[in-house]
């Protein structure tokens, strides 16, 4: 446990919950879907974050309030989008207080890399990821995936694995070639892996599972919703099929991830995500 923060009524009754169901969550016992009795299979706590971009709004007044009432809804891993003025080692405080580990960040390459990396260590990340980029020419994104490349590898001998997060427009061609191509072409898969953003990836056309299946380095997935509207949707109330993509591929994702870009209430949007990551069945 981090921090001595009292666990609430709520996270003790899901403990229980899922000592029950433990079963459920082994892995590799049973036949795609299912676990070993037949059941459908489950996404275990440990795996869920939510990326605190959603709760930007919320973040700029009121941080410690903000990440105690995610601690509350019942996560136990974030995913950093800035410091909000704090410093790596305050910041990890504030996380440790309330019972959270910044499992994974956003963050760029240029600038100090190794002041970034330092930060990613205080914080005790397992991933960090590039948030955004965009480029009109291929020669431009070549000369991207070859930074991305190298580092990658200045991560990965600090212990952290570094990857590439997606929107649609990687997936469109450029001169006959598409972004998210060069990338995996001119990166290693030992070194840099992807997190996926479902939304913006269903919104290409693409289909995750294939994505997931051709890459093989894809460890994290951005879960978020697209409304009827094309928008972005709490999780369970739009229209991507995630039984279907965790099914086909969720042995492999390490951190299921949820996220909103623009959620007119952000700790409402982060509960219905983490109660509909820790339901759903597959």
């Amino acid at each position: 446990m981090i921090g001595k923060r009292p666990l609430s009524r709520r996270t003790l009754l899901q403990g229980a919950a899922l000592a029950a169901g433990a079963a459920l969550t082994l892995p590799g016992v049973a036949s795609a879907g299912q676990d070993g009795f037949g059941r459908k299979r489950r996404i275990p706590p440990e795996r869920i974050s939510v990326q605190l971009y959603t709760l930007r709004s919320l973040l700029e007044n009121d941080l410690e309030g903000t990440l105690s009432a995610l601690s509350d809804i019942g996560y136990r891993h974030v995913e950093l989008a800035g410091t909000y003025g704090r410093t790596a080692a305050e910041f990890r405080k504030i996380l440790d207080r309330n019972c959270l580990r910044a499992t994974s960040s956003h963050i760029g390459i240029d600038g100090d890399l190794d002041k970034t990396i330092a930060d990613a260590k205080t914080f005790g990340h397992t991933y960090s990821a590039v948030p955004y980029v965009r480029y009109g020419t291929i020669a431009e994104w070549e000369d991207f995936a070859k930074r991305l490349d190298i580092a990658s590898r200045q991560f990965a001998k600090a212990g952290i694995q570094f990857g590439y997060h997606n929107h649609d427009f990687e997936f469109t061609a450029i001169d006959g070639v598409r972004p998210y191509d060069v990338i995996s072409r001119l990166t290693n898969r030992r070194y840099c892996h992807f997190e996926v953003d479902l939304y913006w990836a269903v919104v290409a056309g693409q289909d995750p599972v294939e994505i997931y299946r051709r890459e093989r380095r894809v460890l994290q997935y951005h879960v978020k919703d697209r409304g009827a509207d094309g928008g972005w949707a709490d999780l369970g109330t739009g229209n991507i099929d995630f039984p279907r993509i965790f099914r086909e591929t969720a042995p492999g994702i390490r951190e299921f991830i949820v996220e909103h870009d623009n959620p007119a209430d952000p700790l409402k949007t982060a509960e219905v995500g983490y109660d509909y990551l820790r339901n759903v069945r597959f």
